[in-house]
């Protein structure tokens, strides 16, 4: 393989040198316990609290609303959860939306088994929530709303300050699954009336095994994990400090370059778009065309089936990811591609690219000269594309 192009950024990201080197000396040097009351250990509490600060600030949070987790999930599962257990007297409804990440989707499942009630909400043709219908689903026991801010997917941006002011309206928590969003677009939780909002290290240079969970003061949800009284006695366990050593650096750096980020990736990802829509035939765009994430693109080519469209990128040295779930063994399509009424077998055929600042025009052009090449091959020997030009006429 020549050359690398890695445009899979929205499964994980690339941790850099600078938060590398921000977690080295709490390996080997810096390697107290953080509960503990020797130098030793109050020389680990020191990063621990610049990162909370570092994050806090990001957010426009305080910082004894910052605990940190092992990672998205746990900061997803934790929410739900926890405020199930604790508003169940008032009700046992949520309200969430049929795009979700799966630790959303999995965890309303669990609580459903418990006897909770979960409302799906469909989304338009570009995976935005209805707001109408979401007011509409509100009930006297509905005790939270658990809304992504960004689709991991097709990109979407929600429209998140909208649905805080309706969730605090009614008097209810409003939770957002911030994983994709975080650090790659302004986020404000006052401004946006968010009550809780995750986040992972892994998706903006930082390290994997490291999230956060921001609760917003006065919410009453108990601890997840049990233990310790690590965390102000909400989240047991101890401080995992080289990764919130490298997490704080990873947002202190994403707030300093976002909005340079943004202009050139938003710059990138339309030519990208632009191109690809032109000049290869029977393709469409995946999500919102404009609310969306800036480094974000998916298409679903016709006649294409998106695993083997993988593999041939692969060979051309390019990382990308599917819209099909049929790589993690299941032979049913994405279910946020089904959610916006994309038919299997259009589904099937789905790719998204995800770029860093590091990609380069030079890297779009090449990646889109391959997709032309390696989708024109698949669909010579599609029968279903031979029969289908057949009937058009062309």
């Amino acid at each position: 393989m020549s050359r690398l192009i890695y445009l899979d950024n929205a499964a994980t990201t690339k941790t850099v040198p600078e938060v590398v080197e921000a977690m080295l000396p709490y390996f080997t040097e810096h390697y107290g316990n953080a509960s503990s009351i020797y130098s030793l250990g109050r020389d680990s509490k020191e990063p621990m609290n610049a990162a909370r600060k570092t994050i806090a600030d990001v957010l426009g949070a305080k910082e004894n609303e910052i605990y940190f987790t092992a990672g998205g999930s746990e900061a997803d599962n934790w929410a739900l959860k926890a405020t199930a257990e604790a508003y169940q007297e008032k009700g046992k409804h949520i309200i969430t939306t049929k795009i979700e990440h799966h630790a959303i989707l999995h965890t309303c499942e669990y609580l459903e088994k418990r006897g909770f009630e979960v409302t799906y909400l469909d989304v338009d043709e570009f995976g935005v929530v209805k707001l109408d219908q979401l007011e509409k689903a509100i009930r006297p026991d509905t005790i939270l709303i658990s809304v992504m801010f960004a689709n991991n997917e097709i990109g979407t941006i929600e429209p998140i300050r909208e649905i805080g002011e309706i969730a605090h309206k009614h008097g209810i928590l409003f939770h957002t699954d911030a994983v994709q969003a975080f650090g790659q677009v302004p986020i404000s939780v006052d401004e946006m009336q968010i009550d809780m909002l995750s986040s992972s290290g892994h998706k903006l240079h930082g390290p994997k095994g490291i999230g956060f969970l921001y609760i917003r003061k006065g919410v009453k949800i108990r601890s997840f994990v049990h233990g310790g009284a690590q965390e102000r006695k909400r989240r047991a366990g101890t401080e995992n400090i080289p990764g919130i050593a490298g997490y704080g650096k990873a947002a202190e750096i994403a707030a300093a370059t976002m909005e340079e980020r943004i202009k050139k990736e938003t710059e990138l990802r339309d030519y990208m778009i632009g191109r690809v829509l032109k000049e290869v035939p029977y393709t469409r765009l995946n999500g919102h065309p404009k609310k969306r994430l800036p480094n974000n693109v998916n298409f679903s080519f016709q006649f294409v089936e998106g695993e083997s469209l993988l593999i041939m990128l692969d060979m051309d040295g390019i990382c990308a990811s599917s819209g099909s779930a049929c790589t993690s063994g299941s032979l049913d399509p994405s279910h946020v591609l089904l959610a916006i009424g994309l038919p299997h077998e259009i589904a099937h055929g789905s790719l998204r690219l995800t770029m860093s600042e590091e990609t380069t025009k030079e890297d779009i052009d090449f990646t889109i000269e391959s997709i032309k090449k390696i989708v024109e091959r698949m669909r010579s020997m599609s029968p279903l594309y031979e029969d289908f030009i057949k009937k058009s006429g062309k």
